[in-house]
Order: structure tokens, then C-alpha cells, then sequence
């Protein structure tokens, strides 16, 4: 066999496309170094950070989920529970992947998920992520818990689409600017996580006493805020004023202290040398800590939002039918239905699970998207054939990004890419019209 007899003809679909390049390269005896099946990736992206320092950590803020990890398995029980019946002797020689969601035409129905604190996994992360999903066409939804200006993302995705997915602060001010920046950074919609008014009870990191952003990583939309710049100040002249107000914590003073302000040194904007003895650097952790989270949250909130922005508006992390219709009553344009990947609470419904029932409660019309669970191709056509109109990969991408890099997060799209419209073809579908519930068992 040639590398001549696997050459590629026009217009080739993603699934034969991607097929090629790997059997192609495998003539040669080179095999992918980021691997194809979710298992292995999942294995070799563990086994890839934990050779690094801070791998360990690393690996479990990603990896974690919230108590047992009930809701991580319930989110893949729900997938792996419904079957595929595929149809033959349909025509599917021609192909279409794409779809419309928001008024925007994807080339699949997949966005890139916001992943908090990625900078874990590589410095850079999200200008790394942000580049793979711009040159495959799918949106990257910029996290408020990046590790890069959403600035410095979005200029490296230049006119790529992206989303900006708001953790929405205690300061109503710093809300505002997040989403100013957001539409300035051409954000195509603003995606609002409900379920994290307070972190949940994650012993993956709990155990290893771990938490990212008390080291200055995943808090570089804080740190290059105009807004929260002023609170940072305020913070540094009230603590320099003895009668002002508290003295701040304590911190008991370790090798493990010593490096922990290292770090926050290293992550602070700046010069290094200044960020060690500057207050702005402990200031901005304490600022974050106490102001990125708000428990007071309520519908109340969202309903200010009409007049905060001309984006399209995305409420992620819905579960329940009577919430999803109160969104939608209330002039939202999309409920994305997550359960933050199995990371807030244990013994969560599934995904799955609860999008078939929020379809069948809001009807045929709405937008809703699937966050949480997905994996491989063929949960995506599944995901489709129960009423999503588009679903969102997360952890798999940032294992590509622990193997590879920003060719690691690219090669990890490209093979759900692939697998997405070889399991379409498969089913005798030629587009996400002919796929319905009628596919499944």
C-alpha cells in the first residue's frame, strides 16, 4: 500500500477525512499520539500530567466531580442507556454536519466548553483551546474562570466565533464590566452559570487541600479587569490603614505557603520580581475569593439583563422542567442543560435525562443545549435524536490540551468531528433532519 492509494478526493466528509490522515500516517508506523477512544484519552491525559509538577492537582480539579461522582456516572448512564437503531439503504453519500443555533450557522451542533482554571493543565490554556476551535469553525465559549484575558483569547481566534460564559459576582459593577468587555471581545452570546452560587463538595481536591484560584490561576478576567483593579485597591489601601476594618487572614507560614505566593507571583500581571513583594498580588486572590460567587442569585437578577446587553442570553445549568419554562417566559434565548460535569452536586439527574424531559415540557421550539456527559460522536447524534440543538465538549478537550497542547485540543475535535458524521452516515442520515427520536431504541 502508497500513501498514493489514501489520497483524499474534493470535499471529502470529516469522518473518511480524518480516517485517512491516521491510516495514512499509520503506513509510515506513526500512531496518534492523542488517542481516538475516550478511554484511552482519559488514561494517557492522566498519565501525561501527573509527570508534571502540580500534576496532581491538575488532575483532579479536572478530573473530579462533586461527593461519590454519582452524577459524573449518572451523566453517562443516561447516554449509554439509549441505543441507536440505524437505517440502511439511505442515500447518505452527500452530508451536511451543520446546523443553526442563536441565529449562528455551525459546522457541527458542538461548542467548546468554558473549563475554569485550564491553566492548570498549560499555560496559555485558553489561547491554546481558543485557536484549535477556531480553525475547525466551533465556537469557544471564553470562561470568566479563564487563564487569559478574554482579550488575549479572542484576538488570538481573530473572527472565529466565541461565546463568554459569566460567573455572575457579589459586585453588580464587576458583573457589568465582564459584560462589557464580553461584547467588545465579540462575544456571539452571553452564557450565565446558575449552579455555582457556591462551590460544591469536591473531595478530589479537598483531599489534596487544592483549590486553583487561591494560587492566582483562573482568575486573569479578574486581574485584567478595570473594575476589579479598583477593588484590588481599595482592598491594599483599607489593609494599610490599621483602623479600618479586620486585620486579614493569617496564612501559617510553610515551605508549601512560601511556594503558594510563588505561584500567585507568577500568575499576577506584571513583572515577577514586583508581583512577590507587591500587596495587589495576595490583595487580588483575597478580592476574588470573597466576591466570585453569589449565593444571593435569583430570578431577579436575570431579569436585569435585557437591559445589561444585546446578547443573546444562555442560562446553563437547568434541570428542572418549571425552570426551564420560567427562563423561556422570561425572554431568555437558549437554556443549556448542565449539571456543571458531575461537579457541583452528587446524585444529580443526568443530562440526558433531564433534557428529554425539559423538551417534552417546553416544546419543539426553543433552543436548549446539552453540556455534561459527552464523549464521542455517537453521543452527540444521540443528543440530537432527544431534542438537543447542539451540545458542548468539555473534559475531553482539555485532555487533549494536557497531551498536546493546542494539537491535542485539535486532533480531540477533529476525531469527534470525524465520529459525529461517520455515526450520521451509519444511521442512513444525511443531515440533523432526518435525526429524531425515531433513531433511537
Amino acid at each position: 500500500m502508497t500513501s498514493d492509494s489514501l489520497t483524499e478526493p474534493e470535499n471529502i466528509a470529516p469522518g473518511r477525512a480524518r480516517q485517512n490522515t491516521i491510516y495514512r500516517a499509520g503506513v509510515s508506523g506513526i500512531t496518534p499520539s492523542v488517542p481516538t477512544s475516550a478511554d484511552k484519552l482519559e488514561a494517557a491525559a492522566r498519565r501525561a500530567l501527573r509527570r508534571r509538577p502540580g500534576g496532581r492537582k491538575a488532575w483532579a480539579y479536572v478530573y473530579g466531580g462533586a461527593g461519590s461522582g454519582e452524577t459524573m456516572n449518572a451523566n453517562r448512564e443516561a447516554l449509554d442507556r439509549r441505543r441507536l437503531v440505524p437505517r440502511v439503504l439511505r442515500s447518505t453519500e452527500q452530508r451536511d454536519l451543520s446546523t443553526k443555533v442563536l441565529g449562528q450557522t455551525l459546522p457541527a451542533p458542538v461548542l467548546v466548553a468554558p473549563i475554569g482554571a485550564a491553566g492548570l493543565v498549560r499555560r496559555d490554556a485558553d489561547v491554546h483551546i481558543g485557536r484549535a476551535a477556531a480553525e475547525r469553525g466551533l465556537p469557544y465559549i471564553l470562561s470568566s474562570q479563564g487563564s487569559s484575558p478574554m482579550e488575549a483569547t479572542a484576538a488570538a481566534m481573530k473572527d472565529a466565533p466565541r461565546w463568554f460564559q459569566l460567573y455572575w459576582s457579589k459586585d453588580e459593577q464587576l458583573v457589568d464590566s465582564f459584560i462589557s468587555r464580553a461584547e467588545a471581545a465579540g462575544a456571539g452570546a452571553l452564557v450565565v452559570t446558575l449552579d455555582t452560587t457556591t462551590l460544591g463538595w469536591r473531595p478530589w481536591d479537598l483531599d489534596l487541600g487544592s483549590l486553583p484560584f487561591t494560587r492566582g490561576v483562573g482568575i486573569a478576567q479578574y486581574t485584567s479587569d478595570p473594575r476589579f483593579i479598583e477593588m484590588v485597591a481599595e482592598r491594599v489601601a483599607q489593609e494599610a490603614d490599621p483602623g479600618s476594618g479586620p486585620e486579614p487572614d493569617a496564612v501559617k507560614v510553610t515551605p508549601k505557603a512560601v511556594l503558594t505566593l510563588l505561584e500567585m507571583a507568577r500568575n499576577h500581571p506584571g513583572g515577577f520580581r514586583r508581583n512577590l513583594g507587591a500587596p495587589e498580588t495576595r490583595a487580588a486572590v483575597q478580592t476574588f475569593l470573597d466576591t466570585f460567587s453569589n449565593p444571593a442569585l435569583n430570578w431577579d437578577h436575570i431579569a436585569t439583563l435585557r437591559d445589561r446587553t444585546r446578547l443573546p442570553v444562555v442560562l446553563k445549568g437547568v434541570l428542572h422542567p418549571d425552570d426551564a419554562r420560567r427562563a423561556l417566559d422570561m425572554g431568555v434565548d437558549a437554556v443549556m442543560v448542565s449539571n456543571h460535569g458531575g461537579r457541583q452536586v452528587d446524585g444529580s439527574i443526568g443530562t440526558l435525562d433531564a433534557l428529554v424531559r425539559i423538551r417534552e415540557a417546553v416544546g419543539a421550539e426553543p433552543t436548549l443545549l446539552l453540556d455534561s456527559g459527552i464523549r464521542n460522536g455517537s453521543d452527540v447524534v444521540k443528543a440530537m435524536a432527544c431534542g438537543a440543538d447542539a451540545v458542548t465538549i468539555g473534559r475531553p478537550h482539555i485532555y487533549g490540551l494536557a497531551i498536546a497542547g493546542q494539537k491535542g485540543v485539535g486532533e480531540v475535535l477533529d476525531n469527534l468531528l470525524a465520529e459525529i458524521d461517520l455515526t450520521l452516515s451509519l444511521c442512513g442520515a444525511s443531515s440533523w433532519q432526518d435525526v429524531d427520536s425515531s433513531l433511537l431504541a
